[in-house]
């Protein structure tokens, strides 16, 4: 897991992360994602959490984990947000690029994480944050479906 994470991340690094943000996902919204994550950071970063997938009228339970570079301190995040380009669920699941931006002091804090996968899924997500961190940087972000 850690070796797919550190891949993504190198991608994400090599191929310029960041460039995908400043386009604007095409169409409306596929589904909604609700996530909870612990993140830590020191020069890198790691976060682990999960969260919920609205896709269809339905929820999926999801697990998130990841890695990355950039920000330092400690903060629990809560994002939602719209998923775009999902046209079958097997497709949200798998690794991610993830370029995120934020910060947190006590209970205030807000940010913006931007997400996407090999298949063209793309989530923009707004966020809250509990902690003391300033987050700025690149990940690799791996997302399954909970048993």
């Amino acid at each position: 897991m850690i070796a797919r994470i550190a891949s993504v991340l190198l991608s994400c690094v090599l191929i310029g992360g960041p460039a995908f943000a400043a386009s604007p996902p095409a169409g409306p919204p596929a589904a909604a994602v609700r996530i909870q994550q612990l993140q830590v950071a020191l020069i890198g970063s790691g976060a682990i959490g999960g969260g919920t997938l609205r896709f269809r009228d339905r929820s999926y339970d999801i697990t998130v984990g990841g890695l990355g570079i950039g920000g330092i301190g400690a903060s629990r995040l809560l994002a939602t947000g719209s998923v775009y380009g999902l046209t079958r669920v097997s497709d949200f699941a798998g690794a991610y690029v993830q370029v995120r931006e934020g910060w947190a002091l006590g209970d205030k804090g807000r940010g913006t994480l931007w997400l996407r996968n090999g298949k063209g899924v793309v989530m923009r997500l707004a966020t809250r944050r509990r902690g003391l961190q300033l987050s700025l940087g690149a990940d690799g972000v791996l997302i399954g479906f909970r048993r």
